[in-house]
């Protein structure tokens, strides 16, 4: 939402924003890394660790005075966020029985959404804040201290534990960090590229409608940081119900079924934003949100349930992956796409059409919902 007050602040070029915005999300790329070890120490403690990490990046963010310095406080930063959401999801899945996961991930997804509203509020008086957007970057800061509480509440999973004492106490040691990848390249290799593809392209799709909603209805049709924030607040309405759509819709109907109808009409919604009449702006947003946000949960979803506990959030790190891919190369083509297209709004409607391939490629995986992941996967 800030970017415009960013790339003022530090001096980027409109034309490189885009190359900027695309280096950070390549910060996923170390989630990557670390999401192994969750499979060989329990998902607790890498949870942990990555909550300060997120929260020491983003308020070295706030502190950034040049636009490399920017990228790369949030390129670590995002190594640790990605990190953080991955291993909650790994929690929910392993945790929640079959008939309540859907339910669990939409409740994740609400929260989120929540912190995303409270954002877009904060944004609004960006303009009177002290420092500006830095303060937007400080409150970051906020999650560090309910690492205690956490440390104290929350619990290894049942099944890595179980999956622990089945394993024995084998030695954690650098070279482990290959097993589990081993074991998810092995186990199901088709689940792993279909799933790898539908995240890469879904990722790739929809990237840039986010990263671009603030910065072109206050270049194009010349909104105020107010206006940006009803845009969120009041579309969001609609966009939220893509959260239970994703959750509970997919317990309903089918992980595959949803996720394949709402991927199909992202491109659609997306070209109405940003080629559309102004007074759509605000329902093109919301319905695009929706789409976007329910297929996104129920890719996250399945990347989940259909692996085995012992290299779950291996699997869920290997979609983040192919995801920062996706979000790298789909900024990346709207920045090179400004230099063919008329405008902005018009790269962007393109590269959308990405969604389309990721909902072709959920028909390729197994239907998870209402089944419980040692029927899905027997070793889990």
């Amino acid at each position: 939402a800030a970017l415009p007050q960013i790339a003022s602040a530090l001096d980027m070029r409109e034309e490189d924003t885009a190359f900027y915005l695309a280096a950070i999300r390549m910060g996923g790329i170390g989630t990557v890394l670390i999401l192994p070890f969750a499979d060989l120490v329990g998902r607790r403690r890498v949870f942990l660790l990555s909550m300060v990490g997120m929260s020491l990046g983003t308020f070295a963010t706030a502190l950034s005075q040049t636009a490399l310095q920017f990228a790369l406080a949030q390129m670590c930063t995002r190594v640790f966020l990605l990190t953080a959401s991955a291993l909650g999801l790994v929690i929910l899945v392993e945790e929640l029985p079959a008939r309540q996961r859907g339910a669990g991930l939409s409740m994740l997804a609400v929260l989120g959404g929540m912190g995303f509203g409270l954002a877009s509020g904060l944004y609004a008086a960006v303009d009177v804040l002290p420092t500006g957007w830095r303060a937007l970057y400080a409150i970051g800061v906020l999650p560090l201290f309910l690492v205690p509480f956490l440390r104290r509440s929350l619990s290894e999973t049942a099944r890595f534990e179980r999956h622990r004492t089945q394993r024995g106490s084998a030695e954690i040691a650098l070279r482990s960090w290959v097993r589990p990848v081993g074991q998810l390249a092995r186990t199901h290799p088709r689940r792993v590229l279909a799933i790898g593809l539908a995240g890469l392209l879904a990722a790739m799709g929809g990237i840039a409608f986010f990263q671009y909603t603030s910065f072109f209805v206050q270049t194009v049709h010349g909104w105020r940081p107010g206006h940006v924030t009803l845009l969120v607040l009041g579309g969001g309405m609609i966009g939220v119900s893509g959260n239970f759509l994703g959750g509970r819709g997919s317990d309903r109907w089918g992980r595959r079924r949803v996720g394949f109808f709402c991927l199909m009409l992202v491109p659609p919604f997306v070209a109405l934003f940003f080629q559309g009449p102004a007074f759509l702006l605000a329902v093109a947003w919301g319905l695009c949100v929706l789409c976007n946000t329910a297929g996104d949960l129920v890719i996250r979803a399945l990347s989940a349930e259909l692996f085995d506990t012992s290299h779950r959030s291996t699997a869920v790190g290997w979609l983040i992956f192919v995801q920062t891919l996706g979000w790298t190369t789909g900024l990346l083509l709207v920045g090179a796409g400004t230099r063919f297209f008329s405008d902005l709004g018009d790269a962007i409607s393109w590269v959308a059409l990405a969604s389309i391939g990721a909902a072709l490629c959920l028909v390729l995986v197994p239907e998870t919902r209402q089944r419980e992941l040692e029927s899905i996967s027997p070793s889990s």
